[in-house]
């Protein structure tokens, strides 16, 4: 069974995730309930927990600081939150596990899948650094899950991204490649696009890479590494107009 830990402080958020978890997640054992920081603290050293459903957002304080200040984090997180998209791309960047409220129990379910599936070799500590950077919008690091665990990897690391069917090869500037079990478009929407652009429908290019563009109907990209990339038609105006803000932005910096 998991032990698990609900700390929210409305009520009804806590009754409608423990019964939801009762009819939907078999293996899952609801241990006890806290309605704030302080009690959450308690509840997380007395208890100990393998899985916590946290509210971020509580009278006294917020999830961060229930991390921050209990003895020990041997235990997973499923943060519940109603924040917007952005907030979201922060926990996608940190391999966070999150619940939009009102909490869907297929959502619910998946998360808890993940959970019993997952064995994390990144700690908690340094997701919760990488979360609090990205919210900050400093996206430096990006914690991906790979076939051999997490690994954590910062942004000028990466050279490109292509597409292979569900899954994404991860292109390193120290020649390594990491296979990611996520579509392409999903690091599409996360990644910061000033440095990042879709140049076709299997490559996703950092710009600061780029060596030389060559002309044509969509035109190729040759990357530092010597990697040639192609751009479609489609893609093409999109490229070169965010290939020239960068210039643009690099000669300011230079002055």
């Amino acid at each position: 069974m998991i032990k698990t830990l609900i700390v929210d402080d409305e009520l009804k958020s806590q009754s409608t995730l423990h019964k939801l978890l009762e009819m939907y997640c078999p293996g899952v054992d609801v241990i006890g309930f806290a309605h704030n920081v302080e009690t959450g603290i308690e509840a997380i050293n007395t208890l100990k927990p393998d899985l916590v459903f946290l509210d971020i957002s509580m009278p006294d304080g917020d999830g961060f600081e229930v991390l921050e200040r209990v003895a020990n984090r041997n235990f997973e997180v499923v943060f519940t939150t109603a924040f917007n998209d952005y907030a979201i791309k922060a926990f996608q960047f940190a391999a966070l596990h999150y619940l939009l409220k009102p909490i869907n129990y297929i959502e619910l379910q998946s998360a808890v899948k993940r959970f019993k599936q997952n064995h994390q070799d990144v700690d908690l500590n340094e997701k919760i650094k990488i979360l609090c950077d990205s919210l900050s919008n400093h996206h430096q690091k990006i914690i991906l899950p790979t076939s051999n665990g997490l690994r954590i990897i910062e942004l000028n690391q990466i050279l490109r991204c292509e597409a292979d069917g569900s899954y994404t090869n991860f292109y390193l500037s120290d020649n390594t490649v990491l296979m990611v079990s996520k579509v392409l478009s999903n690091f599409e929407d996360i990644l910061p696009e000033e440095i990042f652009c879709r140049v076709h429908s299997k490559h996703l290019v950092n710009l600061n890479y780029i060596s030389q563009y060559i002309k044509g109907r969509g035109g190729r990209i040759i990357l530092s590494s010597g990697k040639e990339v192609e751009v479609s038609e489609s893609k093409k105006k999109d490229f070169l107009k965010r290939l020239k803000y960068l210039a643009h932005s690099l000669n300011k910096v230079k002055k």
